[in-house]
């Protein structure tokens, strides 16, 4: 799962002047027992709304009188009290693995219902799309003890709202408008970012001229091939640099560089930091520009 199981609670005092969303808790977990339910009308530790995003295996989400199956790359959106239960599937062999964020309804309500009109209780969202990538974040950054105060959670939670409310706008709606060859090349440096990508590959790739094909992707994407790779590999860079301990030079080559230094070139003309800034989390808001349109 490359994520440690952890669940953080956050109990920041209110500011009276600051209007702040609230970070109620946010964690990744592994069920395997069938003791695992909630009952949104038994709890008392509403108004909460809760994002869950199952990564493996399965559960259950009940909502009214619909009951829905929730497997890998489908999150569920309850609001806390309500009539909905969750609970691991019963006949399940395999854990359910999950990243979730529970927050206060204050200030971002009306994003969090407009997703759900849009979106529905159960949407599919892809694992590397920008409201899950920022989940990951936010619970590395909960586990390294970087949401330190109600300001920077604030920012993180107004944040992951935004970028789902953008999902509707930008992916969703736009990606089924590409070209088949603008889509299969966009496919194809998201799952090869690791190795040196030429354009010369990806044109014969998706069958095109090199002038056409980097015509039309930046015409449906606003930026051409190399910047569109130079962006997912960041995008990885910065997953790497937050969750796990590897080298520069290591995670240099398993995104496709061939040294240390010319990826920190790369990734500081991307973020205006270092890996090594980026990574002692300085700046720990420094990712927000991060999530490209």
């Amino acid at each position: 799962m490359g994520m440690s199981k952890g669940t953080y609670g956050f109990r920041f005092a209110e500011d009276k002047e600051l209007q702040l969303c609230v970070l109620f808790a946010a964690g990744c977990d592994s069920i395997i027992t069938p003791s695992y339910r909630w009952d949104g009308l038994e709890r008392n530790d509403g108004p909460l709304l809760l994002f869950q995003y199952t990564l493996s295996g399965e559960g259950v989400f009940e909502s009214g009188n619909r009951t829905h199956r929730v497997t890998a790359g489908q999150a569920f959106l309850a609001e806390i009290p309500g009539p909905h239960r969750y609970y691991y599937h019963p006949e399940s062999k395999a854990p359910w693995e999950f990243l979730f964020l529970l927050f206060r309804p204050n200030l971002i309500l009306p994003h969090w219902r407009k997703f759900l009109r849009e979106a529905g209780e159960v949407p599919h969202l892809p694992a590397d799309c920008a409201p899950v990538r920022l989940l990951r974040m936010i619970v590395n950054d909960a586990a390294a003890g970087r949401i330190s105060d109600p300001l920077i959670a604030s920012s993180c939670i107004y944040q992951f709202m935004t970028e789902l409310s953008r999902l509707q706008v930008t992916t969703l709606r736009n990606r089924d408008n590409w070209s088949v060859n603008v889509k299969r090349a966009a496919e194809f440096i998201e799952h090869n970012y690791g190795q040196m990508i030429s354009i010369d590959q990806l044109s014969e790739h998706v069958s095109l001229s090199k002038y056409h094909l980097i015509r039309r992707f930046s015409a449906s994407m606003g930026l051409t091939p190399g910047v569109y790779l130079t962006r997912v590999r960041t995008e990885k860079a910065m997953e790497l640099l937050r969750g796990t301990s590897l080298s520069i030079e290591a995670i240099a080559e398993q995104i496709g560089y061939s040294s240390g230094s010319y990826f920190i070139k790369a990734f500081r003309s991307l973020t205006g930091l270092t890996p090594g800034d980026f990574r002692s989390g300085g700046e720990s808001l420094a990712y927000r520009k991060l999530f490209f349109d």
